[in-house]
């Protein structure tokens, strides 16, 4: 099995240095062929790995394929820990990806950068691959950076475009602020255990969790909690938490289909994965937990109002991911991990699908991707239509629909909860629902229904896009409808996970909630009669009749709260207060110390000082050498007294 784990990963990146060294030799159709084969491989291995680890109930895999080094008896290796929760991943990524590539081939197809393009994105799931498949956290910091330079690639694309640079470079520095807070836990880690292997750490935890640490003189810190805390700044600075959300919602700048596979299944669920797997060392400290629930609350809602007021298509998309993410790690904080982990496969698929129906709209509209600008677009673009329905409605929780199970589990999960936060936490998901089904169907509505509001010669030259684009739409629709009803009782209530997440009985929520549940139908009918289910369907009914029924209510709306609507179209002010505040002050310091330490310090004392004293002796020095013998004589004469002196006298 060994060389089948080790052909998932390799797989995608002989396609990505297939298209990204050979492109010219290759050819467009080369490219694409070299890399989607690639990770069909990898998909179609993933599929049998899952098999066999679920299914057929094969041994967990933990091992090392490749050591690096062995320092003071410490091993850096290359190693797979393939266990259930890995085989989820793997499917999920792989699957994703694999639409991706295909889409792609439409949606770039005269892009001059498609090779390059086409191996930046298979490259991207190898990095993604080597991330989830790791079984130590020297691998998992070599996925978790790879996967922020690739994104780092794949969002300034375009790189003549002043926004695309700014966006990826936004993207790069938010993402090392939390990757120095990720890089120290691991130090803490190293430090105490002794050891960067998954399963050494975990058996030790119970150890190492009453131990404290004097991190601020005079406070005392328990090392599990501040472990914890260091690895969860690196989870919100890639899982886009407040306040590191910054840079997801400006790396719309890249192409459509980086918006999928980043920002669905790949990336920004990367850091949820991570505290998942970590769950033996979070349930330590409920101090960590709490501080996760809070945060992915305040980022569920906050995160949601703003998408409200969004009119470019998918950054309405991306602000719905970073409320999403935020219901994700809510239920982390409440050691609900595997309602987490089923709400990021369902939402997979279905961020997936809006995200390449996005795109697939933004073809049909010659790349304009202002809603303002649509409407109507219902009979041009039939199966783009009943896709993004499909997409939306579970994205809302539409009772059957996958994502109405998963984040169902997770709003049911938090209210069950003590951990310190669950009832702010649960009445922010609660509200979250409203908000998610009002701004879906806003976008949904004025894209797809009511007037006609583009130009003549768009409207002339709109129809479907074609298969290439539409059959990852049906594939990625199908899930979307299906996989939460098919696997909500193994995976929340089965024992799924099995020994790949570990809850304590105090902590464990869903094991309050599967005492009632009697399958997915009932499960269905139990929420059919929750606040959540009224929510939902309260938000989608407002969005209908404000923006169909009556259209002046919105202006009206932003008129007289036009200090709320400014507040929200300058998204709280965090951009202003980084560019302002954060950057601009260390461009100030940066300044400061430049003219200061750099130039009069340095520059002044140090090196001219330095060079302008030694022309000074040397200007004294010159006229010592007149040239005349009887002055060095002279000279001689009275060196020659001055030593025998202080030899007599001494």
């Amino acid at each position: 099995m060994e060389n089948i784990y080790l052909a998932i990963v390799l797989a995608p990146l002989f396609g990505s240095i297939a298209a990204g060294l050979f492109g010219k030799q290759i050819g467009r159709s080369g490219a694409h062929m070299a890399t989607i084969i690639g990770v069909a491989i990898s998909c179609a291995l993933s599929f049998y790995v899952f098999k066999d680890v679920v299914l057929d109930g094969a041994a967990v895999f933990n091992g090392a394929v490749y050591t690096w080094a062995v320092s003071d008896g410490i091993s850096f290796e290359v190693g797979f820990l393939i266990d259930r929760l890995t085989a989820m991943m793997m499917v999920v990524v792989t699957f994703v990806s694999l639409m991706v590539h295909i889409y792609t081939i439409g949606y770039m197809k005269d892009d001059p950068g498609y090779q390059r393009f086409f191996s930046y994105i298979s490259l991207f799931t190898f990095s993604m691959l080597m991330l989830v498949m790791a079984n130590n956290f020297m691998q998992l910091f070599f996925g978790w950076e790879a996967v922020g330079l690739v994104s780092y690639l794949l969002i300034g694309f375009w790189f003549k475009r002043e926004t695309a640079i700014y966006a990826n470079l936004k993207a790069f520095l938010v993402n090392r602020v939390g990757d120095f807070g990720f890089l120290l836990g691991i130090a803490v880690i190293l430090m105490y255990f002794n050891s960067l292997d998954y399963a050494d750490v975990f058996a030790a935890s119970g150890n190492i969790a009453h131990l404290t640490v004097e991190v601020i003189p005079g406070s005392e810190w328990n090392v599990m909690t501040l472990i914890c805390i260091l690895l969860f700044i690196g989870a919100m600075g890639k899982s886009a938490q407040v306040p590191l959300h910054v840079w997801l919602p400006d790396s719309m700048e890249g192409p459509t289909p980086i918006s999928a596979l980043i920002h669905a299944a790949t990336m920004v669920t990367a850091g949820v994965f991570m505290v998942a797997r970590m769950s033996p060392m979070y349930e330590f400290s409920e101090t960590a937990l709490s501080i996760i629930l809070i945060i992915g609350a305040i980022t569920a809602l906050f995160m949601g109002f703003l998408g409200l007021v969004q009119n470019d298509i998918k950054r309405v998309i991306a602000y719905s991911t970073l409320s999403q993410l935020g219901y994700m790690v809510v239920a982390l904080g409440a050691s609900a991990y595997a309602a987490g982990l089923f709400h990021l496969m369902t939402h997979a698929f279905f961020k997936a699908l809006l995200f390449l129906a996005a795109g697939s709209v933004i073809i049909a509209m010659h790349h304009e991707q202002d809603i303002r600008k649509m409407g109507g677009l219902k009979k041009y673009l039939p199966i783009t239509y009943w896709t993004s329905l499909i997409g939306s409605l579970a994205l809302i929780g539409f009772p059957g629909l996958s994502g109405f199970f998963s984040k169902d589990a997770i709003i049911e999960a938090v209210g069950h909860s003590d951990i310190a936060g669950s009832g702010f936490a649960y009445i922010a998901v609660l509200l979250g629902v409203f908000v998610t089904a009002l701004y879906s169907f806003r976008m949904f509505f004025l894209v797809f229904h009511g007037k006609e509001r583009m130009g003549e010669h768009t409207r002339s030259h709109l129809k479907e896009s074609p298969l290439v684009v539409t059959v990852p739409l049906v594939l990625l629709a199908i899930p979307s409808v299906a996989v939460g009803a098919m696997t909500i009782g193994p995976m929340l209530f089965g024992g799924y996970f099995g020994s790949s997440l570990v809850v304590f009985e105090e902590h464990d929520v869903l094991a309050h909630i599967g005492e009632s549940f009697t399958g997915a139908m009932g499960f269905l009918v139990h929420g059919l009669m929750t606040p959540a289910f009224v929510l939902s369907m309260a938000g989608l009914g407002t969005a209908w009749y404000i923006y169909m029924v009556k259209p002046e209510i919105a202006s009206n709306i932003r008129h007289k709260y036009q200090a709320v609507y400014d507040v929200l179209v300058n998204a709280y002010g965090f951009d202003n207060f980084n560019d302002k505040v954060f950057a601009g002050g260390f461009r100030k310091t940066g300044g400061f110390l430049s003219s200061i330490v750099d130039r009069k310090v340095i520059d002044g004392f140090a090196v001219n000082g330095t060079a302008n004293s030694v022309g000074w002796w040397a200007s004294v020095a010159r006229h010592v050498q007149s040239g005349y013998l009887y002055h060095y004589a002279f000279a001689m004469i009275i060196g020659l007294t001055g030593m025998l002196t202080w030899i007599f006298i001494v």
